[in-house]
């Protein structure tokens, strides 16, 4: 006797055909995320004032930052802390040399 075959018995599990479409390699994955763009900011220093200060600034004023001269500059991605650096000229035009990059723990630290 012949056996016969329906339709439903010749198609694999659905989950089957999900496990082969997944890709080998996980560098893949990521591909689409590389051309993300991300905002890069280096922070010279910062420092605090009161209203009456910042109202009282004109041309040729100076604001004294709290970093001191030849101290690391803060890379921040996205506003997050990533690395320091110190200034450098590049075509007459001002760069950043990392100089260290930030572990995650204290990237973490300095969240808060």
């Amino acid at each position: 006797m012949a056996e016969t075959t329906t339709k439903a018995e010749e198609k694999k599990p659905m989950t089957e055909e999900l496990k082969e479409e997944k890709p080998k390699e996980g560098i893949r994955d990521i591909k689409f995320l590389l051309d993300i763009p991300l905002q890069i900011t280096v922070e010279l220093g910062r420092t605090k004032m009161s209203l009456q200060e910042v109202l009282q600034l004109g041309q040729g004023s100076v604001i004294e930052l709290e970093k001191l001269a030849g101290e690391p500059l803060e890379i921040l991605v996205n506003e997050r802390p990533v690395a320091r650096g110190e200034v450098v000229v590049v075509n007459e035009k001002f760069g950043v040399r990392i100089t260290e990059i930030l572990s995650p723990e204290e990237r973490v630290k300095r969240l808060k």
